[in-house]
């Protein structure tokens, strides 16, 4: 079985990404924010790996979040123990854009913070 890469190369395969969208990782910190779509994430912390920020953690989905889910949704969760990427920290996020480039399941996007969704 191949050896899964290891955080320091996600974190070079991310900042290679010609898609990333904020190279300079300059953004004023909460001038952006990162978002989960937790019908797509699979918790596999590869967004966790390679933030620079600390912005992400991968914990069990809320009831809440898991009641939101379409019926497929709530099986692919189950699938994947319950996990998806929570943003406790969102305020540091300077909108690097590794984490979106990293996601293998595309399921953050970076938006100008207040944005609507």
């Amino acid at each position: 079985m191949a050896q899964s890469p290891s955080s320091a190369e996600k974190a070079r395969r991310a900042a290679a990404h010609p898609d990333r969208p904020g190279e300079q990782c300059r953004a004023t910190p909460a001038a952006f924010e990162p978002v989960v779509d937790r019908e797509r994430c699979e918790g596999k912390r590869d967004c966790v790996e390679v933030c620079p920020y600390g912005v992400f953690e991968v914990q069990r989905i809320t009831d809440v979040d898991f009641a939101k889910l379409s019926f497929f949704g709530r099986l692919k969760s189950r699938a994947h123990g319950r996990k998806t990427a929570y943003t406790p920290l969102a305020d540091a996020c300077q909108a690097c854009g590794l984490c979106v480039v990293a996601c293998p399941e595309h399921a953050i996007v970076l938006r100008p913070a207040g944005a609507l969704v």
